[in-house]
């Protein structure tokens, strides 16, 4: 089985292109505190790049910015490229299936026909990469 779960916050505004064949993707670092404290009582971080496709990559670059605390649910995939260097690159991302929006909504006290999302609370806006794109509320 390979899962992940992470809850973070983007350490950069999410960087969307398209491809050559037409379909969205969106990439992104997420900051993932660690539990602990070290030697001088500061908390450490990890950061995970972070792969989206589709409807899912158009919403998180038009809903999250740099410091937006996000949930990530997907898999880890590693691939290999060659640099301009001509030098071989190993990279090990996570593919999103989900993201959930955490925090404040600035937009959470609008209803759902005013601004096309799907609130859930008054806190959270969930995004799932199963829905097919065209019916995702968020698009």
């Amino acid at each position: 089985m390979n899962k992940i779960v992470l809850i973070g916050r983007l350490s950069q505004d999410p960087e969307m292109r398209t491809t050559a064949s037409g379909i969205t993707t969106c990439n992104f670092n997420l900051a993932v505190n660690r539990n602990y404290t070290n030697q001088d009582g500061e908390r450490e971080a990890d950061f995970f790049r972070i792969v989206t496709w589709r409807g899912l990559a158009e919403n998180v670059a038009k809903y999250c910015a740099k410091g937006k605390q996000v949930a990530v649910e997907g898999r880890l995939q590693n691939r290999t490229y060659e640099a301009e260097d001509g030098t071989v690159r190993h990279i090990t991302e996570i593919m999103a299936d989900n993201v959930e929006f955490l925090g404040s909504n600035p937009q959470s006290n609008k209803s759902i026909e005013e601004t096309g999302n799907e609130v859930f609370g008054e806190e959270n806006i969930i995004i799932d990469n199963g829905t097919p794109a065209s019916n995702n509320l968020l698009d």
